[in-house]
């Protein structure tokens, strides 16, 4: 009988050891279905690749708290989303996942630029952005709508982008990075605040800047006031605008007040209203966050957006301000990989070459049409 007993004992061990095998792999499964289910969202937001293994050493050297940075990259400038990525990506040491949102038509070019040069360790996933999310949202003229570009609408939707942190950081594609991003994730947010931007009458910057363009850093620079819709809302003319190209956002804040489905009302209002200035200064994109951030948003240090660089202002910035500046943001007409620009020469030293050499055809086309 002790023989008998022994072996119940090893029958019970063994059903335990299955059942246990069994609930762990049940996990696993509904983990791997949890994460399939909430990945693909109804924008149509497919992660197509997400590469999580960084060699054993490159684990070890960075820290592990993870970092998101969402940044767009569209296939006339995808040379500029590299850059950008590369400059992030060499001055930390930090657990940085990048979340690039991209069009389907793009995804093989870049899967090919990001694998086969020194960015092939770091960790990032591709999605494909949807731009039939924008239908009634945005007015497109037939005779420019080869201007219109939907990835710059990305940066509404970083809940669907990146729908398990916490915080985010959203980039440009024509910045470079020149200090440990984990500074600027670490930009405190005020509660209730749900992103944090640069404001740009207080901006270092704009001391640099154009003077003379009073409307280009006001709310009146961007939104018409003629308007009843927007005088309702009682914002002040003069007040300061911000720049959305660099930004911290608080995920849990957004979510909880909305902030993607108030962005879209905006964009639909001004669709029937026409509720953006006539002289609209910069993108289409800022005015509905100037009003749906109005008095609501916290600051980051202005050396983390060191814009009009692609302007004629950046001229007159001085080559130890630009080596200070922590992040240099390239907006304006002329673009770093056109090489007319103010400090090319310091985003060249983080592009690396497509390999497929397609880009360096549409830098010689930039650099003609700059040369107009």
């Amino acid at each position: 009988s002790s023989k008998f007993s022994v072996n119940i004992s090893i029958l019970i061990v063994a059903v335990v050891i299955f059942l246990l095998v069994l609930h762990h792999n049940f996990l696993s499964l509904s983990d791997f279905l949890k994460r399939e289910l909430s990945d693909s969202s109804p924008l149509g937001l497919q992660p197509i690749d997400f590469i999580p293994g960084a060699p054993q050493r490159l684990i070890d050297e960075r820290s592990d708290k993870e970092i998101s940075v969402v940044i767009a990259a569209s296939d006339e400038r995808l040379g500029g989303a590299i850059a950008a990525m590369n400059s992030i990506y060499q001055h930390t040491r930090s657990n940085v996942v990048f979340h690039i949102v991209t069009l389907n038509d793009t995804v093989d070019h870049l899967r090919l630029w990001l694998s086969t040069t020194a960015l092939k360790n770091m960790r990032y996933r591709i999605l494909d952005f949807d731009p039939r999310v924008l239908e009634g949202k945005v007015q497109v003229d037939p005779q420019k709508a080869d201007t219109f570009k939907p990835l710059t609408f990305a940066r509404f939707y970083l809940p669907n982008l990146v729908p398990h942190a916490e915080k985010v950081i959203y980039v440009d594609d024509d910045v470079i990075v020149q200090d440990d991003i984990l500074e600027l994730y670490n930009t405190p947010l005020k509660a209730g605040h749900a992103a944090a931007f640069s404001d740009d009458c207080d901006s270092t910057t704009n001391k640099v800047a154009v003077r003379g363009a009073g409307n280009q850093y006001n709310y009146i620079g961007f939104l018409d006031y003629k308007k009843e819709t927007i005088r309702k809302l009682a914002m002040k003319a003069n007040t300061c605008s911000f720049n959305p190209g660099v930004f911290v956002a608080n995920l849990t804040e957004w979510k909880l007040q909305n902030i993607t489905q108030q962005l879209e009302k905006w964009m639909a209002l001004n669709v029937v209203e026409e509720l953006y200035s006539k002289t609209l200064a910069g993108s289409i994109t800022t005015p509905p966050l100037l009003i749906v951030f109005y008095k609501q948003h916290s600051s980051i240090d202005p050396m983390w957006n060191v814009r009009h660089l692609g302007s004629s202002a950046g001229k007159r910035y001085s080559p130890q301000f630009v080596k200070a500046a922590k992040l240099l943001h390239w907006n304006g007409h002329f673009k770093p990989w056109g090489r007319t620009a103010s400090y090319a020469e310091v985003w060249e030293k983080w592009y690396i070459p497509d390999p497929t050499g397609k880009f360096n055809l549409i830098r010689r086309h930039s650099e003609a049409y700059e040369a107009k």
